[in-house]
């Protein structure tokens, strides 16, 4: 029987990361050359396609991992992780020399392996993930560890997040309740949930003395940060000391939840072709490129994975 059409959308960036601190490094190519980033993620493919069953896979990538306009609204967005200030394009991220050495064998495997990466000049994978998952025309599974994703969550259109935070073997789905119940907002809530909260990670400063609870407690009390600011200018439905800090936030709530919301229109053409078992020569090219950097197991079980999947 072929399987029901299903979109995955990678935060091929999380995942990476997730696998060169995850997978020892004391394996490598036979030039001596760190390979375990790539090996990690192809095994982290393996499992997704096992596991979730998709037909329709897609790498989302990081075309500016700290767009511009984004730094223009909040000079401090991830700006504790620039290594180098470039005036022509994207700033240069911290990212370990080892793992940075890996990223053309990482595009060099997908592009065997026939998984499409799609970035967008000025984006983060987070929009290209956002723009896919709102113009899907199928189920939506999006794997990540970021939490800012969240907010793309949503029942009624079968889109949900593969949670990795606690590891690829503890993956969590989050759905509509999942949200609900550890934040107490729902899914179309959470990025004004987060764009008060704050995040220290991302360089957002949140709204001062305003946590989680408090968070939660105003959108459950007025629905949206639009209503949440016009009971806070007129001095009704909550205390005077939370609504201080909501008219001292003024400032940065005018940009913030532009920068804390995934970009939904991109112009973007989304893959209409299922992933397909690999023809005897991509299964040759794979592993001819397999036997050339070492990558043993993890890409037989790429390609195995892949083989399982009809359309």
């Amino acid at each position: 029987m072929p399987r029901a059409d299903k979109l995955l959308l990678l935060d091929t960036a999380s995942l990476y990361f997730r696998a060169f601190y995850g997978v020892p490094d004391k394996v490598t190519a036979p030039d001596g050359s760190p390979i375990n980033a790539a090996r990690g993620l192809l095994d982290i493919i393996a499992k997704l396609i096992t596991l979730y069953e998709p037909t329709h896979v897609v790498a989302c990538w990081d075309d500016d991992w700290r767009p511009q306009w984004r730094v223009d609204l909040i000079p401090s967005y991830k700006s504790h992780r620039v290594v180098e200030v470039v005036a022509t394009g994207p700033d240069v991220e911290e990212v370990p020399d080892p793992l940075e050495a890996q990223i053309p064998l990482i595009r060099q495997t997908l592009g065997l392996l026939g998984i499409p990466i799609i970035g967008v000049a000025e984006h983060e994978a987070d929009d290209v993930i956002g723009t896919l998952a709102t113009h899907a025309t199928m189920p939506v599974d999006i794997v990540t560890g970021d939490r800012d994703l969240f907010q793309l969550v949503d029942d009624a259109r079968d889109v949900r997040v593969i949670y990795t935070a606690r590891g690829m073997s503890n993956l969590e789905i989050v759905t509509d309740a999942v949200v609900v119940a550890k934040y107490g907002v729902l899914p179309g809530q959470y990025a004004d949930f987060a764009t008060m909260r704050g995040d220290a990670s991302d360089g957002l400063p949140g709204v001062a003395g305003v946590g989680e609870k408090t968070a939660a407690t105003l959108l459950q009390s007025h629905g949206d940060l639009i209503g949440i600011r016009a009971a806070a200018e007129a001095g009704e439905g909550m205390s005077a000391g939370v609504r201080a800090k909501i008219l001292a936030a003024t400032g940065y709530l005018d940009v913030a939840p532009t920068v804390v919301a995934v970009a939904p229109d991109l112009d973007i053409v989304a893959p209409t072709e299922a992933l397909r078992p690999l023809d005897p020569a991509e299964a040759d090219a794979a592993t001819a490129l397999a036997e050339k950097w070492n990558l043993g197991g993890s890409m037989t079980r790429a390609v195995a994975a892949i083989a399982t999947i009809e359309g």
